[in-house]
């Protein structure tokens, strides 16, 4: 891989300005461009940080080394295996795709390609800059509320694959056991679309995960418990408050830390290292990925049988 890599986003949503913007800060790298379907979207995300807009796949990838897939979580999938049979490097925005199927073809692919996928689950990031990554006790339970208003962005996936998947993957990264059951209830959008979610998962070691989320609060919230046999941690993600009852020396100004404050940009540049041979892995890789959307998609069938 030459030194200077090549970068390029497929989407020019919201999500596919924020990778854009990442890659060509960087140095180290050349920011080529955004393919959309929709030229002219695309050009307003690149042309500004002097990129082009692409409006056929087949030649934006003949101009990147490395790739983020930033679309709708629909077109996730099918969007990553053009990149890996294209040769390329893949960081795909959560979740990494809709089925277990789908996820483990990308994740097969990229394995018989020898290129590197990561996963935008970029709130591990957060976890690491409190030291939560490193407790060495078992947690017994964490409860984790995300609430937010109404809006337009991600209405072709539920609450559980646009909000839950990120707590599901924090409660995984520290579970050290396999989710063995899940419950939940909640409530559908005007659209259909489960938009209100609380879920329970139960896990091997007896570690217990709470999980909420909502796409229809009147404001933003999102807060944090776990609980450990030798004390409890409360974060308060908006507010910014930390409290610490264990024995363990965590970073109460995570806020504050370089990689807290950007975890996007710190999980984006956790890829290139990959990429780079620099790091043995990124952020979060693409099994992990497809474990948080195995346990995301039994969340949302215990939803459906719950009526």
């Amino acid at each position: 891989m030459s030194e200077t890599l090549r970068a390029g986003v497929i989407g020019a949503g919201v999500f596919g300005g924020y990778h854009a913007r990442q890659y060509a800060r960087l140095p180290g790298v050349t920011f080529q461009g955004v393919y959309d379907i929709d030229p002219e979207r695309a050009a307003t995300v690149a042309m500004p940080l002097g990129g082009r807009a692409f409006s056929e796949l087949e030649a934006f990838l003949a101009c990147v080394d490395v790739v983020t897939v930033a679309s709708p979580a629909t077109h996730h999938a099918e969007q990553a295996l053009a990149v890996i049979a294209a040769g390329k490097h893949v960081y795909i925005e959560k979740p990494i795709a809709i089925s277990v199927a789908d996820a483990e073809r990308v994740r097969a692919a990229a394995a018989k390609a020898g290129v590197v996928v990561a996963c935008g689950h970029q709130e591990r990031v957060v976890f690491q800059a409190m030291g939560l990554l490193d407790v060495p006790e078992q947690p017994l339970l964490l409860e984790a509320l995300r609430h937010g208003p109404p809006s337009d962005r991600s209405r072709d996936v539920s609450a559980v694959l646009d909000l839950m998947v990120h707590d599901i993957d924090l409660a995984l990264a520290i579970a050290a056991s396999n989710p063995v059951t899940a419950e939940a209830e909640g409530a559908r959008g005007s659209d259909g679309v489960w938009d209100v979610v609380r879920a329970e998962a139960s896990f091997e070691s007896g570690f217990t995960a709470i999980l909420d989320v909502s796409r229809q609060a009147a404001a933003r919230k999102r807060t944090m418990r776990i609980v450990y046999p030798s004390g409890e941690v409360e974060i308060d993600f908006v507010a910014r408050t930390f409290r610490n009852t264990t024995p363990f020396e965590l970073n109460a100004d995570f806020a504050n830390t370089p990689a807290a404050s950007d975890p996007l940009g710190a999980s984006v540049e956790g890829f290139l290292q990959a990429v780079r041979g620099l790091a043995p892995r990124p952020v979060v890789t693409a099994e992990e990925a497809m474990a948080a959307l195995d346990l995301a998609i039994a969340v949302e069938q215990a939803l459906e049988d719950a009526g």
